[in-house]
């Protein structure tokens, strides 16, 4: 016997009721129940959006970023970059205009961030030493908080060609495909 809501849906059967049961017929019972009951949520899934986020000048920006990125399950992307690095000034347009094009969002979407290496707070936290940053400009990705060191990319004159941004992008989507069937 099932208690039905006001609305004519079915409620859990009772604690009370099932210990009297056999396991088998507990969990016919509980499936019985799971598969009378409505779905909680009637709005369609909304593909998620790529984020580009303010340039990371503190290690509470970097945390808050890699928060977000986690708890809505998209990679974030970090370009590691200093005032004075004029690869970067080259760089950062190339993958922003990528982000921003959409690129990625069929996939779960993606952040996207640059880090400023030399300001006061970063270099003071040592964030770069935490991710072992030798070279400038460097493009490291993080899921779940974690930094993915095999996409890590810090060959300046590969990360200024477009082409090979582009086909580093490509690849990098794949491995979100995996990352995303996996978790």
């Amino acid at each position: 016997m099932h208690f039905l809501f006001s609305s004519g849906r079915q409620a859990l059967p009772s604690s009370r009721r099932l210990l009297g049961k056999t396991p088998a017929a507990a969990a016919v019972t509980c499936n019985q129940f799971a598969s009378s009951a409505a779905s909680f949520s009637t709005s369609r899934i909304v593909a998620a959006k790529n984020q580009i986020y303010q340039s990371v000048r503190n290690l509470d920006q970097f945390h808050t970023y890699q928060l977000l990125s986690s708890s809505s399950r998209t990679p974030l992307l970090t370009l590691w970059t200093t005032s004075y690095c004029p690869t970067c000034r080259v760089v950062e347009p190339l993958l922003r205009e990528l982000v921003e094009t959409g690129v990625g969002e069929e996939e779960g979407g993606v952040g996207f961030c640059t880090v400023e290496y030399d300001a006061p707070d970063v270099m003071e936290a040592g964030l770069g030493l935490s991710y072992m940053i030798n070279s400038i400009p460097t493009l490291l990705s993080f899921d779940a908080q974690e930094a993915q060191t095999q996409t890590k990319v810090t060959d300046g004159r590969q990360l200024a060609n477009r082409k090979f941004l582009e086909e580093w992008y490509a690849i990098f989507l794949a491995v979100v495909k995996i990352w995303l069937s996996r978790g």
